[in-house]
C-alpha cells in the first residue's frame, strides 16, 4: 500500500512507527502534533534525545540505567546489601520503587531467556550476578521476572542456578496478573506480590 505522506513526514511516521507501543495511528498523531509544536518545543525533544544517547550509561554494578558509574541505588548506604531483587529491565526498577516496599538492591538482567527469539541465558547478565553472590554478602535473591511464558523460563532458570549455592531464592508472590508486564503493575499490587513472595 502507498504511503499517504511524503518525504519527511513519512520518514518521521515510520520512525516513530519504530517505537514499542506506538502503532501507525499513533505514530501519525505524534508526527502531526510535533508539526504543530513550536520549534523551542521541539528543540527540546531533540536535546533530550541526544542527551540520553549521549550522557546514560549502564550501572557498573547492577546494571540499571545511570549518568555515573555507579547508580543511586547501589551508592546508597541505607539499602540492604543481603539481598538482591533480579529483574528483566531497567524499567521495573522503578516499578518496585514506586511501592516503596523494599530497600535492598537490584540487578538488571538486560532481558529474559527466549529461544524463538535467539536469547540464551549467555546473552543475560547471569555471569554478573553470580559474581556479586560470591563473597556471601548475599543472603536472599529475589526473582521479579514478568509474569509470562518467558519470564517463567527466565525465573526457573535462575532458581535452578542459584539454589545450589545456598542463597535463598524467592520469587514475587501473586497480586501479579500472568502475561502482564511487571512496569504496569500499580504500587498496591507490586506491595502485596514483594509481601506474599515464597520460596523457590
Amino acid at each position: 500500500m502507498a504511503s499517504v505522506y511524503e518525504g519527511a513526514v513519512q520518514s518521521l511516521i515510520d520512525e516513530l512507527g519504530r517505537l514499542p507501543g506506538v502503532g501507525p495511528k499513533s505514530a501519525q498523531r505524534i508526527a502531526f502534533h510535533l508539526l504543530e509544536e513550536d520549534d523551542s518545543e521541539v528543540e527540546a525533544l531533540i536535546t533530550a534525545l541526544r542527551d540520553v544517547k549521549a550522557k546514560v550509561k549502564f550501572c557498573t554494578i547492577c546494571g540499571n540505567v545511570t549518568e555515573s558509574d555507579v547508580c543511586a541505588i547501589c551508592a546508597d548506604p541505607r539499602r540492604i546489601d543481603t539481598v538482591i531483587c533480579v529483574v528483566e529491565e531497567s524499567k521495573d526498577i522503578a516499578a518496585i520503587e514506586r511501592a516503596r516496599e523494599y530497600r535492598g538492591k537490584y540487578h538488571v538482567l538486560g532481558g529474559s531467556i527466549n529461544p524463538i527469539g535467539g536469547i540464551g541465558p549467555e546473552d543475560l547478565r547471569i555471569r554478573e550476578l553470580l559474581g556479586r553472590l560470591s563473597d556471601g554478602t548475599v543472603q536472599e535473591v529475589i526473582l521479579a521476572m514478568d509474569p509470562n511464558i518467558e519470564g517463567e523460563a527466565t525465573a526457573s532458570y535462575l532458581a535452578r542456578t542459584l539454589t545450589p549455592l545456598g542463597v535463598t531464592v524467592t520469587r514475587l508472590a501473586s497480586g501479579l496478573p500472568v502475561g502482564g508486564d511487571l512496569e504496569y503493575a500499580d504500587e498496591i499490587t507490586i506491595s502485596r506480590a514483594l509481601e506474599g513472595r515464597q520460596r523457590v
